[in-house]
């Protein structure tokens, strides 16, 4: 049994809570935790909450270290957690506020298909031949292959590489997050250790917590807003959830290492070397941010190619050209990153680095970085669940971008390590009891199965509940899963 954190909380609202300045020394603003009740026992069983008090310590932070209901213990700063600081104001980058796999991220494609046109042996079929033609597992070798030039050339471009060579058109661009490539990408900043392990892993899906599902849409929300989405109860969508794989983790291990001697050179004092930073505008955190934005366009391109990949998978089943079949992209969503951008601090526009680990954008109805086609219903905020309940889409509000950033929870969020979910769940009791909600699993190999068992894991529905009522995402539609895809 974990040790419970018993620190001090002030409830703010049901769905808020504080951990006050004055809980350690040296923080510069409090902690705020969005839960309920019940999930706020979940929370105190590790010790997450005292990063969220860590995390107050950085430098140029402003208005407070916030933590999603998602979170869990992390590198540094919990999983789930969001902090800004003020580059003006000596604000820090922190490698471990982004975390080892660099924008892992979702991206969910709409398609024509209900669930009645493909139930039973075309479910099998399709998730047979996605299991067949999307490479996955450990050290999976794509069938995309890039020279040492071209693998530059998606650091710099991201989805546009694979959008140049066919695999996607413009509109995919479009909805993604930055247009699928952030600027300021810098591949000498890369590692040749990084190169060595990403040269091979474009278009693949990975193992851990990467998946492609085919799933129903189960409950509808916002029925204006689904309309605007052309989505329906009984339709066919696909999930993908993938990341930077080797590349992106070997990036933050070389900069993790490297900004341990940043903490004595700039004079920065914090309670864990694992929150070692640099100023924004010191040479060895442009450097970090130059090498984190190469595997944030890196991860980009790998969703894309995965996407091609999939959409040639649904073509061979259905005898259907990939547009004939619907399977446009509703959006593409960056998860674990450090962004810089322009947000309202006590009624004045600031520069800000926002990190976002385990945690999603949520930019509000109007934005500018924003499509102009989801400018009137906000950022398409798209939250997965475990693999035996649900998924949902969700929309950005003006209250995220008031309140965290533009930011919002990013998945369910774990309860039991792997190493716990390996030690107490049958595999094969598993299987039936996903069976039994008519759920099919494709795998490498029964431990990663095991590993991302449903108990493992908080229940999404509560995780996205907690964010809907505190206003900081609005619920969309619900997705139940009908096939899993895993490395």
């Amino acid at each position: 049994m974990a040790e419970l954190w018993e620190g001090s909380l002030e409830k703010i609202d049901d769905y808020r809570w504080r951990i006050p300045k004055s809980y350690k020394p040296g923080m510069r603003v409090p902690g705020i935790i969005y839960a309920d009740e019940k999930l706020l026992k979940d929370i105190r069983h590790d010790k997450a909450a005292e990063q969220v008090a860590n995390v107050a310590f950085l430098p140029g932070i402003v208005n407070a270290s916030l933590a999603m209901p998602d979170i869990h213990w992390g590198y540094g700063f919990p999983i789930g957690g969001v902090a800004a600081t003020d580059i003006e104001n000596g604000g820090v980058v922190s490698p471990g506020g982004v975390g080892f796999d660099i924008n892992c991220g979702v991206r969910l494609v709409r398609t024509n298909l209900q669930y009645e046109e493909i139930k039973g042996k075309k479910i099998e079929e399709l998730a047979n031949r996605l299991f067949s033609d999307v490479p996955s597992g450990v050290g999976s070798k794509g069938e995309i292959r890039v020279t040492s030039k071209e693998e530059r050339g998606i650091l710099i471009k991201g989805s546009g590489w694979a959008v140049s060579k066919g695999y996607g058109t413009e509109e995919d661009l479009e909805c993604t997050e930055e247009n699928g490539a952030i600027k300021g990408a810098d591949p000498e900043a890369v590692s040749e250790r990084a190169y060595e392990r990403g040269k091979a892993q474009s278009g693949t899906l990975g193992s851990g917590n990467h998946f492609l599902e085919i799933q129903v849409i189960d409950q509808l929300y916002g029925r204006q807003d689904c309309d605007e989405l052309g989505l329906d109860l009984g339709q066919v969508v696909l999930m993908i959830h993938s990341g930077s794989r080797g590349f992106g983790y070997q990036i933050c291990d070389d900069y993790v290492k490297n900004m341990i001697h940043c903490l004595q050179k700039y004079n920065i004092s914090v309670p864990d070397r694992q929150l070692a930073c640099a100023p924004v505008n010191s040479p060895e955190a442009k450097q970090y941010l130059g090498a984190m934005r190469c595997a944030a366009n890196y991860a980009w391109n790998n969703r894309q190619c995965l996407m091609h990949l999939a959409r040639k998978a649904f073509e061979k089943v259905f005898f259907k050209s990939w547009q004939d079949l619907g399977m446009f992209l509703i959006y593409d969503v960056a998860h674990n990153i450090a962004k810089i951008e322009k947000h309202i601090i006590d009624g004045k526009e600031r520069v800000l680095c926002v990190h976002r680990k385990g945690a999603t954008r949520a930019f509000g109805p109007g934005h500018p970085a924003l499509p102009e086609r989801y400018k009137k219903i906000g950022q398409p905020v798209i939250i997965p669940g475990d693999m035996g309940r649900n998924s949902y889409l969700l929309a950005g509000t003006q209250k995220a971008m008031e309140e965290t950033f533009g930011s919002t929870c990013h998945g369910a969020g774990r309860l039991k390590s792997r190493s716990a979910a390996l030690r107490s769940v049958n595999f094969n009791v598993l299987l039936k009891e996903l069976e039994s909600k008519g759920i099919m699993i494709r795998a490498s190999g029964r431990g990663t199965v095991v590993e991302e068992a449903p108990e493992a894991y908080k229940d999404v529905n509560e995780v996205v509940n907690v964010v809907h009522n505190a206003g900081i995402a609005k619920r969309v539609c619900r997705m139940r899963p009908l096939a899993v895809i895993k490395g």
